[in-house]
């Protein structure tokens, strides 16, 4: 694989896609990591075998031919007209960023460059978007977390919602993919992907619930329309961050590799 790799980001999935290459499971060529904490950044690389370096962003995009954003959603606009104006290719992991700013498709689009979308949490998109070319009744996510990986959440705190006094099951929020972005914009990501795969944030229908004593982060997913019935179930083993699960991870580095393989499977 001869595409360089730029990162943008160094909190919890940087530093993993770091690690992976450093270890020779995750065979790309980095060229470089650019973050908002330089210092913590630098940091983190001293302690590879064989880090990339640290470089401003500019240079960043112009020696990369994917940038990866792992910075959050509030990055994306200047990131992705940094990557276009440059003729680079761009994956956006913080994915809510684009119901927010549906601009940057287009100016993908314009552009002549990728955009780039990875399944993160959860499966079944391919199955989504062919759904979707047909008439669609409804699509509905229900996501189950357990309470560590809700805390700081801007709708728990907006709401002062005491996450300790959930003793079973609750429901905390019920509506459309749009405000669950907006309300659990670390957490549900899944949502933006389904609802970008489907029929758009404010038509997917977004369920999310509190599991005390849940160890693993839950998303069903319910897609009915002309072609019959779709159903899909993931069960995310959490990371080092409660917020983030493994198959986030497998699924951005399957995505960059997929993107560099001239072989496709599936939609």
């Amino acid at each position: 694989m001869n595409t360089s790799i730029g990162i943008v980001g160094c909190g919890a999935i940087g530093r993993k896609l770091l690690e992976e290459s450093n270890s020779g499971r995750f065979k790309v060529h980095i060229t470089g990591v650019n973050s908002r904490s330089a210092d913590n950044a630098r940091s983190f690389l001293l302690k590879l075998d064989n880090p990339p370096p640290y470089l401003d962003l500019p240079e960043l995009i112009s020696r990369s031919d994917l940038i990866i954003e792992a910075a959050g959603g509030t990055v994306v606009p200047s990131l992705a007209s940094g990557c276009f104006a440059a003729g680079k290719n761009l994956m956006v992991i913080s994915v809510g960023a684009l119901l927010d700013h549906p601009d940057i498709v287009k100016q993908a689009r314009q552009s002549g460059t990728h955009l780039f979308i990875p399944s993160g949490a959860i499966a079944g998109l391919d199955g989504i978007k062919s759904a979707c070319k047909g008439q669609i009744d409804h699509v509905t996510m229900i996501s189950r977390k357990p309470l560590d990986a809700l805390k700081e959440a801007p709708y728990i705190l907006e709401h002062q919602i005491s996450l300790t006094n959930i003793k079973v099951e609750k429901l905390l929020f019920d509506g459309s993919a749009r405000d669950a972005c907006k309300g659990f914009p670390a957490n549900i990501n899944v949502s933006a992907a389904v609802s970008l795969a489907g029929i758009g944030p404010d038509l997917t229908r977004v369920k999310i619930l509190a599991v005390p004593g849940l160890s693993r982060n839950c998303h069903d997913v319910e897609v009915a329309g002309e072609f019959g019935l779709l159903n899909i179930h993931v069960e995310n083993v959490p990371s080092e961050n409660s917020k983030t699960g493994r198959l986030t991870f497998l699924s951005i580095i399957r995505s960059i590799e997929d993107s560099i393989d001239m072989f496709h499977i599936g939609t």
